[in-house]
């Protein structure tokens, strides 16, 4: 499963502030950034954290944060005095400014500085006892970025899976205006060969590497439509973005979209492929956000107002008991039956929609009951490229409902099938039950339209 988080991303760094005696002594050791970023993540836990924090608390992981990194670089039996908390900022931060000076002198050498002041803001975050209250290495926020945003690399556009009965390579997805489909690449097509080398039995792994590339390159493809084996098509590999929203039409006119991720395009992606999809003449929708774990507060509301004309979508309590209420923003397409599919990994803003379509009774919630995450994450970028994730908020459904822990309760409960695949019927019960309750709801709808016989 991915993460699973709601974001709200913020991108403020606190200036160092002048501090007592002290402090001032430390700084002819600890760089300005390591000392920035430490007082960055010290005002940003205690003043944003969504419950008061405990001064002492945080002092305490601190230091055994620090106390950590020395442990793991080989310190043997490492010694940090204790720390006192004062109702000063100032010398709560001189104090723990003063720990990482005293621990770079006692390792000796063995342990860079920078490392020991990630491990005291580590531990700050980890004093709070919240699994979503983090710090993230510079690494660690460019993969979070990139898992939210996505990735850009040189392809054709195609998204692939393995055809069963065939054993080749199916196009399940082609990216609206990608290389491929520019070149006439359609949906269900089977590539039979790579450059000449035949797909069958080919690992998806292996498929994707053929058809990823440096820009500008050629691959050639032979497909084979509806059973007739076209001529080989060249495609030009082009910058491809990884997408989060992927959508096809099932039998029947019934439109299905699958959310991988709440990422920063994701609004705009599944707005997208609704319009395609109902200029194919889509007569319902599925969308899936099973295995969805989540990602920004904004996205949450733009797909939920795909769907809901007006009213609440979320409102989102602060510390303070501050509560923001957010609004339908007046984009839904036409109303048709939906089905949203959960399952024990839909999570964060995920529920968000799940929960704002359940209460504006725009839709129904069908699989099993989601994850349970009711709050709401702050990222605060620091000087260096790395960050801390802080919960600072709660959220509410349109109902006033408070999920966290508990999840949201389907409407339809189908539990899934054995080595499920999602988005194929033949393999997914969900999607098989999902897709006769439109069609059962379409039918009734259809019936009740009809003039009254004589």
């Amino acid at each position: 499963m991915k993460r699973i988080f709601v974001l709200v991303l913020a991108g403020a760094l606190f200036a160092p502030m002048l501090l007592g005696p002290s402090f001032a002594a430390v700084r002819e050791t600890l760089s300005p950034t390591d000392m920035g970023e430490i007082e960055a993540s010290y005002q940003h836990l205690t003043q944003d954290f969504y419950r008061k924090v405990d001064d002492q608390a945080v002092l305490d992981g601190a230091r055994a944060g620090i106390l950590s990194v020395m442990t793991a670089s080989g310190v043997k039996a490492p010694s940090l005095p204790k720390m006192h908390a004062d109702s000063s900022d100032r010398v709560n931060l001189s104090a723990i400014d003063v720990a990482v000076e005293t621990a770079q002198r006692e390792a000796g050498g063995k342990v860079d500085e920078r490392e020991l002041s990630y491990g005291a803001i580590s531990g700050m975050m980890n004093s709070v006892k919240d699994r979503y209250t983090v710090f993230l290495k510079p690494s660690d926020y460019s993969g979070l970025n990139q898992d939210l945003d996505g990735a850009d690399f040189g392809g054709t556009g195609i998204v692939i899976q393995s055809d069963d009965p065939s054993k080749y390579i199916s196009v399940s997805n082609v990216v609206p205006g990608g290389p491929a489909d520019k070149a006439g690449i359609q949906q269900d097509d089977l590539i039979v060969a790579i450059d000449g080398l035949s797909t069958k039995g080919m690992t998806i792994d292996k498929a994707s590497s053929h058809l990823r590339g440096k820009q500008g390159t050629n691959v050639t493809l032979t497909i084979s439509r509806a059973g007739t084996t076209l001529a080989p098509i060249v495609i030009t590999r082009a910058k491809i973005h990884q997408l989060s929203v992927f959508s096809k039409m099932l039998p029947g006119k019934i439109g299905y979209v699958a959310l991988t991720v709440f990422g920063r395009d994701t609004g705009d992606e599944l707005a997208a492929a609704l319009a395609r999809l109902q200029q194919e003449g889509m007569r319902a929708v599925i969308m899936d956000l099973r295995d969805n774990g989540g990602g920004y507060l904004e996205a949450a509301v733009a797909v939920s107002s795909e769907f809901i004309a007006t009213g609440p979508i979320v409102s989102v309590e602060s510390r303070a008991s501050n509560i923001t209420t957010r609004e339908a923003d007046d984009t839904a397409i036409a109303p048709v039956p939906l089905v949203v599919l959960v399952n024990g990994h839909t999570a964060s803003a995920s529920e968000i929609t799940s929960g704002a379509i359940q209460d504006s009774a725009v839709g129904t919630i069908m699989g099993t009951r989601t994850f349970g995450k009711g709050v709401v994450q702050t990222v605060f970028p620091l000087g260096d490229g790395s960050a801390v994730k802080i919960t600072t908020a709660r959220y509410l459904t349109p109902h006033n409902r408070d999920i966290n822990h508990l999840g949201i309760a389907p409407d339809v409960v189908v539990v899934e099938n054995k080595a499920p695949r999602f988005g194929e019927p033949a393999k997914d019960v969900q999607l098989q039950r999902a897709l006769q309750f439109v069609n059962d709801k379409l039918a009734h709808s259809e019936a009740s339209a009809q003039p009254a016989g004589n």
